[in-house]
């Protein structure tokens, strides 16, 4: 018997009989959960019940890919009126019904039928606010292109094409054109080398009149207890401004979050199934009193869903050895059941005094990485719920794993709730967004391709042998010493070109005191020598061979191998020190290039090249214009194209006369 059979005779889950999660579940209870007084199935009614809401004068609000409703329940709480909500995994569509009024569903949003269903829902119930965080699939080099290659030619894919959820959403903003858009995912979805997923949305929303802001989102610092980072983007349309919420000053423990739930065991299951709960004495933090304050008051003494699994007792003897400091190769080798120099963190216990580790959807398999501070267990499915910001009166349906597995998927209220103030705000104050990126993008663009200023000139070269020499010989080199140098080898097309004149480039490498960079660059050319179609196949040129990956990728952008619309062209985002320096000037965000260059920076350079036909010019223009006008030093804003909406441009002097 397998293990999810086994588990099928231990709980009434259907997903546990069909062996959805492959993995042994915890034993029940199975919560059924009732509809809400105001859920209704039919749609008419939906509409009648969002036109009395929107008569009292309430904005309403639409949760696409809602999951169990935690981005539906901060939005609300904010002030929105969620009148919709779609997902498509039903133990989750069956909490969120309990929890709001309107219309939760069980439809398949890659379906043409429902994208434009709900969207002729949303366009007739008024709603203000789309929110949603649909699933972003990783895309091949042929699919990148195809789409790259429409959207540049202003074209639409066929929908029976598209079963890519991203785009069944950018379809239904299409469609639908809410005031307001809000769409939340995880930071990965965005950061590929491309950012091709993240590039497109905001260029299909600028298009459709919206202007967009994005951030990678540390969730700590609005307040909820655990390292989680989140990609938002918010889109308002007809070009109005989202200022983004001002981070939270409360930043709650582990210990602030848990310590008023009672001690139980692995395993433990109250009396009463489903209906049973834990005896509870009362909230110790501002917190834990947040957490409670809408439960019923028959309920103060109860906590409910506080259960978790067994603990196996040669998991007890390892967790009886941890504190939060422990590391699984730490452990003595006759309490481990996996290999420790490959899962060294497979077990952690959470930190009293510090942020939980991200609450996954993992967690509906093995709760390892969530080994209670103080106890030998795992921790309860409502000790998940309070690190994820769920209230006490918050129940899910289904199982213990399919509980797990709707808290570890959610967005935590809390932020929910931040971003939901936020889009108010923001749509009641009525400003104009400062810039787009498409204006940006076009800009540099026209600026690099105009050759107004040439100081890297090897970025408009048309081979990528010649842009290899450029950069390894003249990097960092005067303007003096790239004028002369670059005259002389610029015409050296190939590295055979380069081997034949040996003599001259040894020469060069003597007057400007670069004799080491000509060595390097001479090996270099008689590697390509032996072994040409490297400079041409992307990802072997990034394999090394005496390239740099930064080089590589700076290659692969300025020459691209292909025709637009080819099935090899592309585009990497490069994030330079310098390139983050004009990013953050021209945001006015000095973090930028300070934090995370692989997330705030990459995000704000995106915004800064997009992905239109400008793209490649405006990319390399952003690197020469870091490299020439927009110095570490005494920057010449004079110049540069930027100036008249950089946050930190500096005026010209004032004349003498």
């Amino acid at each position: 018997m397998s293990p999810a059979e086994e588990s099928a005779q231990l709980t009434d889950d259907p997903a546990a009989k069909t062996g959805f999660y492959g993995v042994k579940l915890i034993r029940g209870p199975f919560v059924q959960l009732p509809p809400h007084p105001d859920a209704t199935d039919d749609a008419d009614e939906m509409l009648a019940f969002a036109a009395r809401a929107r008569a009292q004068g309430t904005r309403l609000a639409a949760d696409l890919f809602s999951g169990a409703g935690g981005l539906s329940l901060g939005l609300e709480t904010a002030g929105f009126q969620v009148v919709l909500a779609v997902d498509h995994y039903p133990e989750a569509v069956e909490t969120h019904r309990h929890h709001h009024p309107g219309l939760s569903v069980d439809w398949d949003l890659g379906d043409p039928d429902r994208i434009r269903q709900v969207s002729e829902l949303i366009r007739e119930a008024g709603v203000e606010l789309l929110a949603g965080g649909p699933p972003c699939q990783p895309f091949s080099k042929a699919g990148r292109s195809k789409i790259r290659h429409r959207v540049r030619s202003g074209l639409r894919d066929p929908y029976d094409e598209r079963r890519d959820l991203w785009r069944s959403y950018l379809e239904v903003i299409r469609l639908a054109r809410p005031p307001a858009v809000l769409m939340e995912n995880v930071p990965d979805m965005a950061l590929d080398k491309e950012m091709f997923i993240l590039r497109t949305m905001v260029h299909e929303l600028e298009a459709l009149g919206y202007a967009v802001e994005e951030r990678a989102v540390d969730t700590w610092r609005y307040g909820v207890p655990q390292f989680r980072q989140r990609l938002i983007l918010v889109a308002l349309r007809d070009g109005k401004e989202f200022q983004w919420p001002a981070e939270s000053s409360e930043r709650p423990t582990v210990w602030n979050a848990i310590s008023d739930l009672p001690a139980v065991e692995g395993g433990w299951r109250p009396e009463g199934g489903a209906e049973g709960w834990a005896d509870y004495a009362g909230p110790k933090t501002e917190y834990q009193r947040r957490m409670r304050r809408n439960v019923e008051s028959d309920d103060r003494a109860k906590v409910f869903d506080h259960i978790t699994r067994p603990v196996r007792e040669d998991d007890l003897k390892a967790f009886q050895l941890m504190d939060a400091n422990t590391r699984y190769s730490d452990l003595p080798a006759d309490v481990k059941r996996y290999r420790d120099d490959i899962f060294d963190d497979k077990y952690k216990r959470l930190d009293m005094h510090g942020l939980s580790r991200t609450i996954t959807a993992h967690i509906a398999k093995d709760g390892y990485w969530y080994i209670h501070p103080e106890q030998h267990r795992t921790i309860t499915v409502r000790e998940a719920a309070r690190l994820q910001t769920f209230p006490d009166d918050f129940r899910f349906a289904g199982p213990p794993s399919a509980a797990f597995r709707q808290i570890g998927n959610a967005v935590p209220p809390l932020l929910g709730e931040q971003l939901g103030d936020a889009i108010l705000e923001s749509l009641q104050a009525d400003r104009q967004a400062h810039v787009s990126t498409r204006e940006v993008a076009a800009t540099l663009a026209g600026w690099f391709d105009s050759g107004r200023v040439n100081g890297l000139p090897w970025l408009r070269t048309k081979t990528r042998w010649q842009l290899i020499q450029g950069e390894i010989l003249l990097d960092r080199a005067p303007y003096e010493v790239v004028r002369s140098v670059w005259h002389l080898v610029k015409e050296w097309t190939g590295p055979q070109d380069t081997l034949h004149n040996e003599e001259k480039l040894r020469l060069a490498g003597r007057f400007t005191d670069r004799a080491a960079r000509v060595d390097a660059l001479l090996e270099l050319a008689r590697h390509f020598v032996e072994q040409p179609d490297l400079l041409n196949d992307n990802e072997a040129l990034r394999r090394g061979h005496g390239v740099s990956e930064s080089l590589a990728d700076l290659a692969i952008l300025a020459v691209p191998t292909a025709r637009e619309g080819d099935d090899e062209s592309e585009e990497p985002v490069l994030v330079t020190k310098g390139v983050l320096r004009v990013a953050a000037r021209f945001s006015g965000k000095p973090a930028v290039d300070r934090r995370n260059r692989l997330t705030d920076g990459r995000l704000e350079v995106a915004r800064m090249i997009g992905i239109d036909t400008d793209a490649r010019s405006a990319h390399l223009g952003l690197i020469d214009l870091a490299n020439t006008l927009c110095r570490p030093q005494d920057p010449n804003c004079g110049e540069c194209p930027l100036a008249r909406k950089c946050a930190e441009a500096k005026p010209p002097p004032e004349p003498l006369f």
